[in-house]
């Protein structure tokens, strides 16, 4: 009897270890599709129909020096020598212009007539103090003269030196005041008295502004007209202080106004050395060509092309983009059977064979010309020519629907 129960009881427990091993078989196949796939993520295969088809080409890594790009905001501007703002120092009544807007005007030319009274005093109390320092100069000598033979007062001399000498500085006042009425004294005479004045453009340039009309009583110093000189434009950008380290002077700069397509050209003249509140630095940019459309306050989108040294590149389309990551596609050691000569095999044999590829990710730098900076993973060998060169965008999709694929299963 106890016997019996022993058996039963061994029985039993050899039953529920083959049961357990069975569960075991019948478990396995179903996590090999996991393993499998988990092996091939990142990898693809080619047939080498497929092969010839995608036209693959590999090569291998190259040493480049690539032009980065800025891209910044600015405005059109002029320098202060080339931009005028004209006033008269003493007030006076608008008599005659013809200055409109956007008019051309040259150096020198007479741009407008002021007239007022005070103009004419001035020019009379020039002729009379000059007429009285060539009465006074003679007198001067003449006392001079006596002086040295003694025959007059030392006091009389004084007086008449001290006389002479604050008429000569009153004249020479009054000749300057003249002058910036833009009347010449050493011409001017009772005959020659003017009752209006000459404006005079100190530039050539283009008038930008016309504030007064005929008639219209000017102040001192008040702004009539101002004048532009268009042919001296030069680019002012806005460059972020991290971004000042990029710049180097001769660099080129295209530039883009609003609501236009076309570009032009410029380079970096100067950069400043001054950091403004916004943390941005100034860059002053001089036109390649003069362009008469353009006008000073004009807001601008620029490209600086920075230029670095040599560095790791390779031709744009070997660089595929995924879910934010970027790679590229290394052919990898072909199974057993596979042809190293694709173009060589027969159609049946180039249907079987298969080519594999392996997705390496790299980081991206600045794109210049065609091709893209690569950062190269630590343990890269960057000396192999197995990189898919053409084709990657092919590889990527099919290794795309290979995983999904297998997403499916």
């Amino acid at each position: 009897m106890t016997f019996t129960i022993r058996t039963n009881h061994f029985l039993f427990i050899l039953a529920a270890v083959a049961g357990s091993l069975t569960g075991c078989r019948d478990k396995a196949p179903a996590e090999e599709p996991a393993h499998e796939h988990e092996e091939a993520e990142g990898k693809v295969g080619l047939s080498t129909l497929q092969y010839k088809s995608v036209g693959v080409v590999l090569g291998g890594i190259e040493s480049r020096q690539l032009s980065g790009q800025l891209h910044v905001n600015g405005v059109l501007d002029v320098p202060p020598q080339n931009q005028v703002s004209i006033s008269i120092p003493y007030g006076g009544i608008l008599k005659y212009t013809d200055l409109l807007q956007g008019m051309w005007v040259n150096k020198g030319q007479v741009i407008a007539r002021m007239e007022h009274p005070d103009y004419i005093q001035m020019q009379q109390e020039y002729l009379d103090a000059a007429s009285q320092l060539s009465y006074l100069e003679k007198e001067y000598k003449r006392q001079e003269e006596l002086s040295r033979e003694n025959v007059t007062a030392a006091k009389t001399f004084e007086k008449t030196t001290a006389d002479y000498h604050s008429l000569r500085v009153r004249v020479e006042s009054l000749r300057q005041k003249l002058a910036l009425l833009n009347i010449r004294a050493a011409s001017l005479t009772t005959e020659t008295l003017q009752s209006s004045v000459p404006v005079i453009s100190p530039i050539s340039g283009y008038v930008t502004e016309v504030n007064a009309n005929i008639g219209k009583f000017v102040q001192p110093n008040e702004v009539i007209f101002e004048i532009v000189d268009t042919r001296h434009l030069h680019v002012e950008l806005m460059v972020f202080e991290k971004d000042v380290p990029k710049l180097r002077e001769d660099q080129k700069v295209r530039f883009i106004l609003a609501n236009e397509s076309t570009s032009r050209e410029a380079e970096v003249h100067l950069i400043g050395r001054e950091i403004s509140a916004e943390r941005t630095v100034r860059v002053h940019c001089h036109l390649l060509k003069e362009d008469k459309d353009l006008l000073p306050g004009m807001y601008v989108k620029a490209t600086i092309e920075t230029t670095g040294g040599q560095t790791d590149a390779l031709p744009g389309e070997a660089v595929v983009s995924a879910a934010g990551k970027h790679y590229i596609f290394l052919q990898t050691v072909e199974e057993k059977g596979a042809s190293t000569n694709p173009a060589e095999e027969h159609t049946d044999e180039a249907e079987r064979e298969q080519i594999h590829f392996r997705a390496v990710e790299v980081g991206t730098g600045v794109s210049d010309d065609g091709f893209t900076e690569i950062l190269l993973p630590e343990g890269f060998d960057r000396n192999t020519r197995n990189i898919v060169l053409k084709g990657a965008y092919d590889l990527l999709s099919k290794m795309n629907n290979s995983e999904e694929e297998g997403h499916h299963h």
